[in-house]
Order: structure tokens, then C-alpha cells, then sequence
């Protein structure tokens, strides 16, 4: 048994005064840089995604067209261009905790971690597979998104899911429950770091 923890999207546009900045964003960073400290050898390999946008195009719709409002739906406002503050790690992430850095996203939409490319070029179900991944904890943010396509991937992929419910960040209340309770349906374990 190999076992991975997904960090997924601990980035600057996506914790308290980003671009998409959601509540309780930075707390997930610290929680998830606490957690890998308190348990160094819970892991035998922690992947982190990123939001990578394009700065000079809509990435294939996903940013809203100049003009235009975003629906938060299908289109976005301007976050997580690469190279760019919005796209860094939170700085409450600790990195040297990271093994492996995805990015997705681009030049077109993407939100599971299942859409990126290791840094190294690798495609991340074939990383997934070279280390022999078969469980897998996700936390990070946000819940109803990208957290939420991320999990049902890897269980469509065949892994032992865990979502660590004290370590993830959602958009919005009802669609963050809404998310778990479809990844308990689809088979994951709804956990916390506690219970894990």
C-alpha cells in the first residue's frame, strides 16, 4: 500500500483577499503544513496542484471575456495566472512538505488534479502510477470544486479515498456539504485529521 496526500490549490487567489479568495483558505494552508509536521511518516508522497493560468488568453473560456461578468459557473474572473503572486502557494504551505508539484489549468479549464502535469512533465495518473499510489487523503480548496473533482477522479481511478474534512476550504456552505455527501455516495471516506 502506498499512500498519498493531495494538496489541492493552497494558492494566494484562492485564500482571504484573492482573486477567488474563500474563507478559511489560509487556515487550510497552516492546518495542512501543521498536520505533515505532527506526522512525518504518515505519507509516502505529497503531491500539491496549482491553478497555472494563461495571462495573455481566456484559457479556453474559463476566464470571463473583458466586458463581461463572470457566472462562476463555466467563466471566472482573472486568478492564478502563472508566474504571478495569485498563483503562488499560500505562504502558510510549507513546500519542503511537497514531493510532487502539479499544475493545470493551462490554457483551459481544469479542476481536478487528474488535469495536470507534474513538474517534471509527467502526466499525473502516470505519476500516480510509477509510485504505486493506492490511498489517498485530499485536502486543500476549494471543497465544491476543485477538491470535489479532484476525489471523485481518483475514486474513478480506483484509489481508496479519504477527504480530511478539517482541512479542506468550500465557495459556500451548502454546495461544500452538498460535495462530501456526493463523495460519500461515490465512496470516500469523510473524515477528519483526528479520526484519520
Amino acid at each position: 500500500m502506498t499512500r498519498a496526500l493531495f494538496v489541492i490549490d493552497v494558492q494566494n487567489d484562492f485564500t482571504e483577499g484573492g482573486a477567488l479568495g474563500v474563507d478559511g483558505g489560509a487556515a487550510v494552508a497552516a492546518g495542512v503544513t501543521a498536520y505533515l509536521r505532527a506526522h512525518p511518516d504518515e505519507y509516502d508522497v505529497v503531491f500539491a496542484s496549482r491553478d497555472w493560468h494563461h495571462g495573455d488568453d481566456l484559457n479556453g473560456g474559463h476566464f470571463a471575456a473583458p466586458g463581461t461578468e463572470p457566472d462562476f459557473v463555466d467563466t471566472w474572473p482573472r486568478h492564478c495566472v502563472g508566474g504571478e503572486t495569485g498563483a503562488e502557494y499560500h505562504p502558510a504551505l510549507d513546500t519542503t512538505l511537497i514531493d510532487v508539484h502539479v499544475r493545470k489549468g493551462q490554457g483551459k479549464p481544469a479542476y481536478s488534479i487528474f488535469e495536470g502535469v507534474t513538474d517534471a512533465g509527467a502526466g499525473f495518473t502516470e505519476a500516480l502510477d510509477e509510485l504505486g499510489v493506492t490511498d489517498v487523503d485530499v485536502a486543500g480548496i476549494a471543497t465544491d470544486y476543485c477538491v470535489r473533482a479532484s476525489a471523485l477522479d481518483a475514486l474513478a481511478a480506483g484509489r481508496h479515498v479519504r477527504v480530511l474534512t478539517d482541512l479542506v476550504a468550500g465557495v459556500a456552505p451548502a454546495s461544500s456539504a452538498a460535495a462530501l455527501t456526493e463523495l460519500a455516495a461515490a465512496g470516500a471516506d469523510i473524515s477528519t485529521t483526528v479520526e484519520a
